[in-house]
């Protein structure tokens, strides 16, 4: 059997690997080089404080492999489990934080609800009298993605996959049906040539919703531009701290080395729906002064004396519902996409899910029912709140 991956990034390698290591024939098309589309410009951020039990247990799953990843890939990704600490302003936020944590607590994730002076002992940095309530968990931390991706593509070459850079994809092709949606997926086109397979996945991250498009589906995948700032605070924010998050304001920060932090958030112009292939991947600094203004609010860390060393913009690949699309679109295209900032703390879990589609015709590792794209026709969407 042969797989054709589209997409160089965490979520297409880790699928390549996990097919690979069942004995599948993997052939990897990535238009620019491996991980230059969002992997490369992620926080690394990975948890298991969602709102919604499929994410949490995604989580746990992918957390599996993040806890063992240098026995297994002989790569150290810097994995650090400093928390993630999120703070709730309004009672309607805290009363939600009550049920978050006792779906997570059920699911054997080590989340808390603290009342504002218990969060401070964790970031005292916070101001408490600005919030209602936080959630902290232990075990949530965060890693180098571009550590993480060189793991998986050696790991992936060891397994024999053919991973092919400077390979943009120009079409998807589909066998002849009578059926109005067209018959099977048997391959794909591109500059060098048609290719033929099996099944073709589709981890193309934001130009997933363009892949889809090319092999007759519509699926609900928006890429939207977020950005990010490295910042010398005029308070040094201790390593040990969590990555902290005010939830309703949308910012967040986390240490980085040497004192400084990463400042970031979905507000403003970095929810702007962004054109994959020409957007500016440098940072807004008007963006940057707004951010630097807003955690300056609620922390004692980014005062007038903060300098803004470096930043830079990408892409999240985002759905209605901030939830990945995992399944089998159409018969012999399998989507791995959407997940709307969550795609490299759920790589591991997402690859062996396609591992799983493509060889045994079924998910077993995660019930992928609320994964599927027809949540968007039937109305049983499940909007996850938890989003940094």
């Amino acid at each position: 059997m042969t797989v054709l991956v589209i997409g160089g990034g965490i979520v297409g390698l880790s699928s390549a690997y996990e097919l690979a290591t069942r004995g599948v024939d993997v052939v990897v098309c990535e238009q620019g080089s491996i991980g230059n589309g969002s992997t490369e410009r992620a926080a690394g951020g990975i948890r298991a404080q969602f709102s919604t039990p499929v994410n949490v247990t995604m989580s746990l799953e992918s957390m599996r492999v993040w806890d063992s990843f240098e026995e297994r890939f002989g790569t150290d990704i810097d994995y650090r489990r400093t928390g993630y600490l999120f703070l709730a302003r309004s009672e309607a936020t805290a009363a939600q934080f009550e049920e978050t944590v006792a779906m997570q607590n059920d699911r054997g994730v080590p989340s808390e609800v603290l009342d504002p002076d218990a969060a401070a002992d964790y970031c005292p940095g916070i101001d408490p009298e600005e919030f209602a309530a936080a959630t902290y968990s232990v075990t949530d931390g965060f890693a180098d993605p571009h550590l993480a991706l060189q793991g998986y593509a050696r790991a992936a070459a060891d397994a024999g996959v053919d991973v092919r850079t400077n390979t943009p994809v120009t079409d998807v092709l589909r066998g002849a049906s009578d059926s109005r949606e067209g018959g099977r997926v048997t391959g794909i086109e591109t500059a060098d040539g048609s290719l033929e397979a099996e099944f073709v996945v589709n981890a193309a991250g934001p130009w997933a919703g363009e892949v889809a498009a090319m092999a007759d589906c519509s699926l609900p995948i928006t890429p939207k531009r977020r950005q990010i700032a490295v910042v010398e605070p005029e308070h040094p924010v201790p390593e040990s701290h969590p990555l902290t998050i005010d939830l309703e304001s949308g910012s967040y920060f986390r240490p980085d080395r040497g004192g400084d932090a990463l400042i970031g958030g979905h507000f403003g112009e970095s929810d702007s729906v962004a054109e994959p292939d020409a957007y500016d991947r440098s940072i807004d600094f008007s963006w940057a002064a707004d951010a630097l203004e807003t955690v300056s609010e609620w922390t004692s860390y980014f005062g007038p004396e903060s300098v803004l060393k470096r930043g830079w913009a990408g892409l999240y690949a985002v759905t209605p519902d901030d939830t990945a699309i995992v399944e089998e679109t159409v018969p012999g295209f399998v989507t791995a996409a959407g997940f709307s900032g969550h795609g490299f703390q759920h790589a591991p879990a997402t690859g062996r899910l396609v591992a799983e589609l493509v060889t045994e015709g079924t998910a077993s590792l995660v019930d992928i029912e609320p994964l599927s794209s027809d949540r968007f026709e039937t109305g049983t969407t499940r909007a996850e709140t938890n989003v940094v």
